[in-house]
């Protein structure tokens, strides 16, 4: 999946600001409440304005933008899959964002079904029968392009909000991008 917009936004990491300087006192820490606050009333606004269909996927696109500028940002690029997997992984649970593990991987043919435990958008929620890791699909999703150069999608297909108690995530190199 790659947006519409592909990758032309104007959004820049520098546009995170200087948290060190502007938070002396409080830091980088706050509770994950306070970022789902945020995450679902905007989820919510923007239901209420075009629909849940639409909704889902600006969170989706917002979190494509987002794994690309993690991924050009944070991680190595230069590395081979597995090493780039392997520090996604310390990356992620060093943020408090999840602890992503590879349920399968086929790395010729970029095939994966990969897990998010503890996930930051979604482990506690109650029960509602629907997925609810929109942007974790697009974060995904664009951080594997920017790794790859190629498009990707990424399909919740388990979520807390399901009755399971990690999410999965089933990620493919999306053909119709391409």
């Amino acid at each position: 999946m790659i947006p519409v917009f592909g990758e032309k936004y104007n959004f820049q990491w520098s546009d995170l600001g200087d948290v060190q300087f502007g938070r002396p006192n409080l830091g980088q820490q706050m509770p994950v409440m306070v970022y789902r606050l945020a995450q679902y009333t905007m989820r919510e606004a923007l239901a209420q304005r075009y629909g849940d269909d639409t909704a889902a996927e600006i969170l989706r696109d917002s979190g494509w933008i987002a794994g690309r500028e993690f991924c050009l940002n944070v991680m190595d690029r230069a590395q081979p899959l597995a090493a780039f997997v392997a520090q996604l992984q310390t990356k992620l649970k060093e943020l408090g964002i999840g602890v992503l593990r590879v349920e399968k991987a086929d790395p010729n043919d970029m095939l994966f079904t990969l897990t998010v435990s503890e996930d930051l958008d979604c482990s506690g929620l109650p029960l509602s029968g629907n997925t609810v890791c929109d942007y974790d699909e697009g974060f995904l999703a664009g951080l594997l392009y920017t790794y790859t150069g190629k498009p990707f999608s990424a399909k919740e297909i388990d979520c807390w909000a399901t009755g399971d108690r990690t999410c999965r995530f089933e990620v493919k190199p999306d053909l119709l991008a391409a």
